[in-house]
């Protein structure tokens, strides 16, 4: 009887195995048919742009690496622009010689690096742009700075500002090589003045790494302080199995599965598809972040430059959570300030809200032990559009409420990831009162009628590119750097 049981019972275990296994196996088949069933693969998918720069490419000076761009750029010309099919020429194509997209419409390419160079600068900055994102995206501020006696360098991150492909290939480490290239020269241009970094999502990771990278080689330019803007500290952890898709279409010959979304490439300045390696990366950095700050101790972290960070409190692509805890968190007290941009809470909002994240603003500005200060842009009241600024020192129990001169367009219920760099009148991203764009206009776009209908997804459409209160991040940035009036 003994013995019957155990076959029995050794038996069910084998059904549910194999009934696992072909579960899974089932699941997976179809995942892979559905991610390969999407729309075929363009030469700005697949072209070989061999030139761009690597950790290993013989390139030791800024200089350098603005020729190897040339030659990048070059390459895009040929492999891409004089390669695309006629089915591709139309209107909203980036790829597109002379259409509403394509970034030679206007006066500068943004997609590249740039210098804003000033006599006799007051300090240097260097600008960070986010994933699948262009130098164009802090062009605003960085022209700000410069009116401001700054010298600026905007950095094409490598794998930026080209085409969709050059994001299947690049690694971390080789944006955080080409972040040590950049400092440099500013170092060697501006001598013992000071230099800050101001990075934008990604771009923020990477100036937190650089800043993390001071702390242990004394080789390298120090920096004086970080602006960031809607920083990648975190992402979700299921983000480390994604690789695995590219992996898989790696081993089946699948191209599409190096892809978490193939979408038109509308926006002269930021790619639409995005590479199942792009997600990778941020994985990666913001993990190898947490490592270097579980090495330190607490005196080198008393080393580490004043923050000022500005974050919307919903955000689709960054946490809060992982801002706070990631970042601010990990530091000793030392000047470092958190900047959080509340949703619209006029009356009538609060209905139709799918999460509120009240409950844990409040739980900061309640705190009396956090090592940072909390600044908060929300409104007078619910029945106001008027926003104020509450603020709370570090260490502090009291909060402060300041008045502003901005209020919540009647539009909009809170501020996006996109939005945070951009001001409402850039001719691109900005709003009713953008400024004449020469081309292609984003920022108010946003049409009606049936789904599946458009080349832009609606869900593209309605999220906000630009920020209402731009001038307070403008302002308090310039106040950190020391270079207000």
């Amino acid at each position: 009887m003994k013995k019957l049981a155990l076959g029995i019972f050794r038996r069910v275990v084998k059904a549910i195995v194999y009934g696992l296994v072909g579960g899974f196996t089932v699941l997976l088949i179809g995942a892979v048919l559905y991610l390969n069933g999407r729309p075929d693969l363009k030469v700005w998918h697949q072209a070989d742009l061999d030139a761009e720069f690597t950790e290993d490419s013989p390139v030791h000076s800024f200089e350098e690496y603005l020729a190897l761009e040339e030659r990048l750029f070059a390459q895009l010309d040929e492999r891409v622009y004089a390669q695309i099919q006629p089915v591709d020429k139309h209107a909203i194509n980036r790829y597109s010689s002379g259409s509403w997209s394509d970034p030679a419409r206007w006066p500068t390419n943004w997609n590249r690096s740039f210098e804003l160079t000033v006599d006799s600068p007051r300090a240097g900055v260097l600008l960070l742009h986010g994933m699948s994102d262009s130098p164009y995206s802090l062009r605003s501020l960085g022209q700000r700075l410069q009116a401001s006696g700054v010298s600026v360098l905007g950095l094409r991150i490598p794998g930026h500002g080209t085409a969709p492909v050059g994001l299947t290939g690049v690694h971390w480490d080789d944006m955080a090589a080409a972040v040590q290239l950049a400092m440099q020269h500013l170092h060697n241009k501006l001598g013992d003045k000071p230099v800050y970094i101001v990075g934008y999502s990604n771009g923020a990771a990477l100036a937190v790494h650089y800043a993390l990278s001071v702390l242990k080689d004394p080789d390298l330019p120090p920096v004086s302080g970080l602006v960031l803007f809607s920083p990648a500290i975190g992402v979700s952890p299921a983000a480390a199995f994604a690789v695995w898709q590219a992996r898989l279409g790696h081993l089946l010959g699948l191209k599409k599965l190096e892809w978490n979304s193939l979408l038109p490439e509308y926006d002269p300045f930021k790619y639409g598809s995005f590479a199942v390696n792009a997600g990778d990366l941020v994985y990666r950095l913001t993990t190898e972040i947490q490592s270097h700050f579980d090495t330190l101790s607490e005196a080198d972290l008393k080393r580490f430059p004043r923050v000022l960070a500005f974050q919307s409190a919903v955000d689709g692509t960054v946490s809060v959570p992982d801002l706070v805890h990631g970042l601010f968190e990990r530091l000793p007290a030392g000047g470092h300030e958190l900047v959080l941009f509340d949703i619209n809470r006029i009356t009538g909002l609060k209905h139709i809200l799918a999460k509120d994240p009240g409950p844990q603003i409040d739980a900061l500005l309640t705190d009396t032990g956090l090592s940072f200060a909390v600044s908060l842009a929300t409104n007078r009241d619910e029945t106001s559009r008027d926003v104020v600024i509450r603020y709370k020192a570090a260490g502090d129990a009291e909060v402060t409420t300041t008045a502003t001169e901005f209020s919540w367009p009647e539009e909009l219920y809170s501020l996006s990831h996109l939005a945070m760099p951009m001001p409402a009148q850039d001719p691109l991203y900005g709003g009713p009162d953008a400024g004449e764009s020469p081309g292609v206009r984003l920022g108010n776009l946003a049409l009606r009628g049936e789904r599946g209908v458009l080349r832009v997804p609606a869900s593209d459409m309605l999220r906000i590119r630009w920020n209402p209160f731009y001038p307070y991040l403008e302002q308090r940035t310039l106040d950190f750097m020391h270079l207000s009036p």
